[in-house]
């Protein structure tokens, strides 16, 4: 009997070692994989324009963080849409505030009631990229000022008015963007 437990506890002290061996290597395998993200945050802070960067970005957020609008956190695809498509950087995050309440209201990613609301995007952000695609390309909008632009947007009388009352809000037109292009 006692020749028996000297095997129990000569496998367990055994098992118990090569345990120990393994939670060691896992822990320090886990270690090799985490430590090259570990720089990570830094390395995407430095991909994105920072506020200091692009002084739009920070009036953008602010004033969508300010309104409770949910798309404060895509404030920099309305200014990349709105930049590579030669559109005021107001412009987006405005009709968004209007159409949805900067989409606290909205269906299938449509912040902007784009296609009387029904059009559906995969995301917000591709959403944003198309909107701004279609009012800088597309016959109905190409080549008409603002407010000819937001009169075909929404036929309703005032509605020009009110999306450049918030874009006036936001902020000044004639902010220099240094980072987002």
């Amino acid at each position: 009997m006692s020749g028996h437990r000297v095997k129990l506890v000569s496998n367990y002290k055994e098992e118990n070692s090569l345990n120990r061996i393994v939670s060691r290597g896992m822990v320090m395998f886990a270690g090799l994989l985490v430590s090259p993200f570990a720089q990570t945050p830094h390395l995407l802070q430095a991909m994105e324009p920072s506020s200091h960067q692009d002084p739009r970005l920070s009036i953008l957020r602010e004033f969508l963080a300010g309104t409770g609008a949910p798309v404060a956190k895509h404030a920099e695809a309305f200014l990349r849409a709105a930049d590579e498509n030669d559109l005021d950087w107001r412009l987006l995050p405005s009709l968004s505030i209007i159409e949805s309440s900067g989409g606290k209201f909205c269906k299938n990613n449509n912040i902007f009631g784009w296609g009387n609301g029904i059009e559906r995007f995969p995301s917000i952000r591709a959403g944003i990229h198309r909107v701004a695609e279609r009012l800088a390309n597309s016959k109905l909008y190409k080549d008409k000022n603002l407010e000819q632009m937001l009169r075909t947007y929404n036929a309703n009388a005032d509605y020009p008015a009110r999306v450049m009352r918030v874009m006036r809000s936001i902020g000044p037109a004639d902010i220099p963007n240094s980072v987002i292009n």
